[in-house]
């Protein structure tokens, strides 16, 4: 079987060169706190689509504590969530749709291959694949160190900020 092509070769962008760091985050995708699932964007490239951020996992995570007891390991929940958040973070600062927030729409093809624990430096790398008016598609490869540990393909939606704020 042959190996996965990746979405960006590693030589192409430096960890230690941040586009965006949290605060610049925050101007455009609304997660805070426990839900907050990156630590700096260090790569975009409007040609291509691509955008790779990355998340520096502690002890201190929310999900630390309880999964699993004694073995912490990231949630492919929380995988996925951020790599919703890089797509979304792509979108919003792009002007991709007109929205000012991106909400999943689904998931497809997920596989996770590798564990992710406190100490990693997660790296999220995602391609947008296509827009329209209502819906992105975008592929996405995590990886810790060389190790691709999630990918898939998301898909995001814009959220009705003023309904939800009303209710």
């Amino acid at each position: 079987m042959a190996k996965k092509q990746i979405i960006l070769d590693p030589s192409e962008f430096h960890l230690d060169q941040v586009v965006a760091d949290i605060e610049e985050i925050h101007r455009y995708i609304p997660q805070r706190y426990e839900m907050e699932q990156l630590t700096a964007i260090s790569y975009v490239d409007t040609e291509r689509k691509i955008c790779v951020g990355y998340k520096d996992l502690s002890t201190d995570e929310f999900w630390v504590r309880g999964h699993m007891p004694g073995f912490p390991l990231m949630p492919g929940v929380v995988m996925c969530e951020a790599a919703a958040q890089v797509a979304s973070y792509y979108a919003i600062k792009e002007k991709l749709m007109d929205t000012e927030i991106v909400g999943y729409g689904g998931l497809d093809e997920v596989r996770f291959r590798g564990v992710v624990r406190p100490g990693d430096r997660f790296v999220i790398v995602v391609r947008l694949l296509k827009v329209r008016r209502m819906m992105l598609t975008c592929e996405f490869q995590c990886f810790v160190d060389d190790n691709i540990v999630c990918e898939g393909v998301l898909k995001g939606i814009p959220l009705p900020v003023d309904e939800l704020q009303s209710k």
